[in-house]
């Protein structure tokens, strides 16, 4: 991860690998997890780079950085480091392969944007375009409501009513489209799949999505 994060702290960061749903990539399950099994979300599949560790212990100091750099793209408007997150986002893209056409971040409602200064989806967005080839679409989807951060709300349930009529598809087309929705961290998928069901609403043949993190 460059200057940002120190050696030790990169060496230290977890990969999502191992048994994982191959839907939503979560881990400790094969196949599909229980959830996608019989509530499957409307993107085909997801992928993640590193697990996103939700509270860094004292007794392990390197830990926390995956979620250092999430929190500083995202909350302390450290844009750089998104160059840095995106690279391996994009050599798991190629790896992966799913076949895509182009990249759809997920929006940010326009105040929320003009505090941040930037929607960190969108720049991590843009580096992986600018790494893998692939266009980037910002105005297929479109933030049509503001909504409390997802990370306030309890359980998944919230989340998915949280995010009810948030989206809406935009004014590019997105018939006929293989498209990847990209963003930082991923934890249940409410926000992915209340994407990807407007996509594929909008006429979207697939959609995939992935992430810099997931939380297991």
């Amino acid at each position: 991860m460059g200057a940002f994060i120190c050696p030790p702290c990169s060496a230290g960061m977890q990969r999502a690998e191992g048994q994982r749903c191959r839907v939503c990539w979560l881990g400790g399950t094969d196949d599909r997890c229980p959830r996608c099994r019989y509530d499957r979300p409307a993107f085909r599949a997801a992928r993640s780079v590193f697990v996103y560790d939700k509270e860094t212990l004292a007794a392990y100091p390197h830990d926390g950085a995956v979620r250092a750099a999430v929190h500083a793209l995202k909350y302390r408007g450290v844009s750089a480091v998104a160059s840095l997150m995106a690279r391996p986002m994009a050599e798991l893209l190629v790896k992966w392969s799913p076949g895509v056409e182009a990249i759809v971040p997920v929006p940010l409602f326009g105040m929320r944007r003009r505090i941040r200064g930037y929607n960190q989806s969108e720049v991590l967005a843009r580096d992986i375009g600018r790494l893998t080839g692939l266009p980037v679409f910002t105005n297929v989807l479109v933030r049509s409501r503001a909504t409390p951060p997802q990370v306030r709300q309890r359980d998944e349930e919230s989340r998915r009513s949280n995010l009810e009529g948030a989206f809406e598809a935009g004014r590019r087309r997105a018939e006929g489209r293989s498209l990847l929705i990209v963003d930082d961290v991923m934890t249940t998928g409410a926000t992915l799949d209340a994407c990807a069901r407007v996509l594929m609403g909008a006429g979207s043949s697939t959609v995939f999505a992935l992430t810099f993190s997931r939380e297991d």
